[in-house]
Formats: C-alpha cells, structure tokens, sequence
C-alpha cells in the first residue's frame, strides 16, 4: 500500500486560492482556474519527516521552494488578522504539548483556512476542526448555558483541545507524525486497522501530505537525528492529487471527520 507514491516523479507541488470570505484553500494539485501555485515541493519521507516532527525537526532536504506568488502568501502566516487574533493560542498550546507552532499552524491551514467559525459536514468545529466528542475526551466538558460544540469555537477551547489531541496521537504512535495525521483525520481506529499505516483513503493520504508540506514550508530544514532516520515502516510520499479537507470531494471513510 502507498507503493504507487514512491513511484511518483520526485517534485511535488501544493496550490491555493483564496475565496471570497478570505479563507485559503490548499490542494495537492490545481482543482481549479482559481488556484495559483504556493510552492514547489519535495518528496516526504515519513521515515524521516514522520518521526522528526515529534521531535520539532524537519527533515533536511524537504523545504519546498515558494514560488514568487507562495513568498508573498506565505506572509499570510503572519499579518492575515485571522492568524494574529489566535497566534498566542498557537504558541501557548505549542509549548503546554511540546508540539511545533509551526505543526499547528500546517494544521490549521489545512483543517480550517484559519475560519474560528468554520464547521465540516460531519461536525468538526473550528481551527482545527475537532469533534465535540474528542473535545470532551480530551477535557472540554459540558455546560448548562454552553454546548461542547459552542465552546469549540472559541479559539483558545479549540486550539487547546486539538493540540492536546494531536499530542496524545504522536505518543499513541511513537513520534510518527504521518501516522498522527492520518488519525487526526480518519481516527485512531482506522490506522490501526490499516496496519499502522496511511489508510487508503484519499482524502487522508492527501491531508497528510498537504500538512506535511505546509509544515515543511514553515519551518527551515534542520538536521534530523540518527534515530530518526533509522525508523521502521518507511513511506515515501509526493504532494500529487487533488486536496482540500474543506473543499474536495472524495470517498470518506465512515469515521473520517
């Protein structure tokens, strides 16, 4: 499973537009007229990149290239209002969970274009898209005059849950961030029953692969250990197929969000 990536061309690219609420949408591939090229990438190598982002290293050699239109987005990361009205959430959360700022930034990007409000089909809430029963599982409790669902979109209640979530995923996995992804979108189950790998949905494999990237992207390539690269279960993966968690259609998995 996952062979037919490596089998790939060795350049990978993402694609985004901006709608006409302001949100950004990213995609593995040009969807549309609307979208315009962000970067230039590479190859992802979860033997190293799944391992390393536990640890807040990217791999060397995966940094994507931006191209001219992606440098002047990639500023969106830091003036879009929208991501300086909730960065202290990021950073808090970053440093309570041990978790890159950069990592909750791809996420977010990819779960939410950074909408608070912004609510999925299936009844994921806000930044990072987190199911009312995550939330409670991961501390967000019930209230007389205030849902689990309203609580989650605050910001700071959202950030925090998913954070927390994506902290117990990276430990329930042993620092592999592909496979944590994978979870944060399909579910813990639906890894395990792929045989702790990428489940064949392509929503899934594509969402990891756009995160990935984005992460990649924010955060400059540093040296990755030796214990990194030695881990087992290798995936190779390419930004290559259609992508929008918000945007795209694709055939879900029953515990997909």
């Amino acid at each position: 499973m996952l062979l037919w990536f490596s089998q790939q061309s060795a350049h990978a690219d993402l694609w985004a537009h901006v709608d006409e609420r302001g949100v950004t949408h990213f995609a593995a591939e040009r969807i549309d007229e609307r979208y315009t090229l962000y970067f230039r990438g590479d190859v992802f190598d979860s033997t190293v990149d799944g391992n390393a982002a536990g640890t807040g290293i990217v791999a060397p050699g995966t940094a994507p290239e931006a191209t001219a239109a992606g440098a002047r987005r990639l500023a969106y990361f830091d003036i879009a209002p929208e991501v300086k009205r909730v960065k202290h959430h990021l950073r808090a959360s970053a440093l309570q969970q041990g978790l890159d700022y950069e990592l909750l930034q791809a996420v977010i990007a990819t779960e939410s274009g950074f909408d608070a409000q912004a609510v999925s089909p299936r009844g994921a809430v806000g930044l990072m898209q987190v199911m009312p029963a995550t939330a409670q599982r991961f501390g967000v409790a019930g209230a007389p005059r205030r849902s689990v669902q309203q609580q989650l979109a605050d910001p700071g209640t959202n950030v925090a849950a998913g954070a927390r979530y994506l902290r117990h995923l990276l430990d329930v996995f042993e620092g592999r961030l592909d496979l944590a992804l994978a979870a944060y979108n399909a579910g813990e189950g639906a890894v395990r029953r792929a045989g702790d790998r990428i489940p064949a949905y392509r929503e899934t494999q594509n969402y990891v692969k756009s995160v990935m990237g984005l992460y990649a992207l924010l955060k400059p390539a540093r040296a990755a250990p030796p214990a990194a690269r030695a881990a087992n279960g290798r995936v190779r993966m390419e930004l290559a197929g259609p992508l929008s968690t918000t945007t795209a259609t694709t055939t879900a998995a029953p515990d997909l969000r």
